[in-house]
């Protein structure tokens, strides 16, 4: 039996960014990019102005009261498109060009305009309300980096450098595939006795989607080796397989089996943590496997602890061991033993004040406890009792 952190190292530490595609920049959002971008343009392309008024020489301005004749107007992509003379100034428009010659807009408030001449006291402030050329960035700089997050500002960046396609990582294929002939799914008509509801397949589904990455098979196999072996024959083109249950050692768990039978290569079995122990990794050609445990709540933590990292990993977004945040314990905890326990809490507490609130009950198969919980204690193999009030690591779901 590994620890977690020997477990990371295997599934995540040792996986490696997927191939690259071309995607179209509004829709990079929550991608990884694979290389540099750099800007197709200068931003602003040009001397632009930052307030409504008149562009002037700055020389002609400093007199108790300056006059200037209005030689024409300057908007937003419509330029004066000539020189400006001395004693002229151009009425001008916010994102409008400066015109050639110009070097200081004069807003308007500060105006008084009779019979196209301006009257205005403003003193030389060369360079005042004027966004220079290339103060965002310059034609051919890098704006952004290899491994940089795609999100709504950095998108917004790309698309004002000119890139209306970007080189990200590939979206990671996912296939789950949950295992049992007492599961039911969620819209049998009527239940019996015996039934379990899938409630794991669909909760690690929507885990899959937040982090980005695409499902592409979600569905369940009874528990016989042929019913297993064909399910995971058909999924070999995913880039990860997720199998749920049937991972231990019962007399119909058969899982580990149809995984070798289908070419897996065997890492490890069994992680030194609660709940979560029976874990199995291994790899086909192109694929890596995660079996997890059947119980929701232990699936859940698998998922957050291996699955959500190695997702991030794939999609070449950093993928550290989560190790938790450091939050005070509302209650007493006894010491722990053997494996590292991830204990079910709820923050609680005001604004300033926030302590982490331990589940009365931790069964691994109680759906409401993991609903109504925020995060997950951790408790480090052989760790000291704590009182009430100490620091624990916590880590946020």
């Amino acid at each position: 039996m590994i620890t977690v952190e020997q477990a990371f190292e295997r599934i995540v530490n040792k996986a490696k960014p997927l191939t690259t595609e071309k995607v179209d920049v509004a829709k990079a959002s929550g991608r990884v990019i694979a290389s540099p971008v750099a800007a197709r343009r200068s931003q602003p392309a040009a001397d632009m102005s930052a307030m409504d008024g008149y562009a002037v020489i700055s020389s002609d301005l400093g007199a108790p009261t300056s006059k200037l004749a209005v030689v024409g107007v300057s908007a937003a992509g419509h330029p004066f498109g000539k020189p400006v003379q001395k004693g002229q100034a151009v009425r001008i428009f916010t994102g409008a060009v400066v015109p050639q010659g110009a070097d200081q807009v004069v807003i308007q408030e500060n105006v008084e305009v009779i019979d196209g001449v301006i009257s205005t006291s403003e003193k030389v402030r060369a360079g005042a309300h004027i966004r220079p050329m290339g103060i965002d960035f310059l034609e051919k700089q890098t704006v952004l980096d290899a491994g940089t997050y795609m999100s709504a500002k950095s998108i917004g960046l790309a698309a004002s450098a000119g890139q209306a396609h970007l080189m990200v990582h590939r979206r990671p294929r996912v296939a789950i595939l949950s295992t049992g002939d007492e599961l039911a799914t969620p819209d049998k008509t009527k239940f019996s006795a015996y039934d379990t509801v899938n409630s794991a397949g669909p909760q690690l589904n929507a885990l899959v989607e937040e982090c980005g990455a695409e499902v592409c098979y979600i569905g369940q196999a009874g528990d016989t080796l042929d019913a297993l072996t064909a399910a995971i024959k058909s999924n070999a083109d995913a880039d990860i397989l997720v199998t749920i249950g049937g991972v231990s050692v019962g007399d119909k768990d058969f899982v580990q089996e149809a995984l070798e039978a289908e070419g897996m290569e065997l890492d490890f079995w069994k992680v030194a943590m609660r709940p979560g122990k029976p874990l199995v990794f291994g790899k086909r050609p192109g694929q890596s496997v995660l079996g997890l445990p059947g119980n929701p709540a232990s699936a859940f933590v698998c998922a957050l602890l291996f699955l959500r990292p190695l997702i991030d990993k794939l999609m070449g977004r950093p993928a550290p061991f989560p190790s938790g945040v450091q939050l005070p314990v509302a209650t007493d905890l006894p010491a722990n033993g053997s494996r590292q326990h991830y204990i079910r809490a709820r923050i609680i507490g005001a604004p300033g004040e926030r302590m982490v609130d331990p589940a009365a009950s931790q069964d691994s198969s109680l759906s409401t406890v993991l609903a109504q919980c925020d995060g997950l204690i951790i408790r480090p193999i052989d760790g000291e009792a704590v009182s009430a009030g100490s620091s624990v690591a916590f880590l946020p779901f």
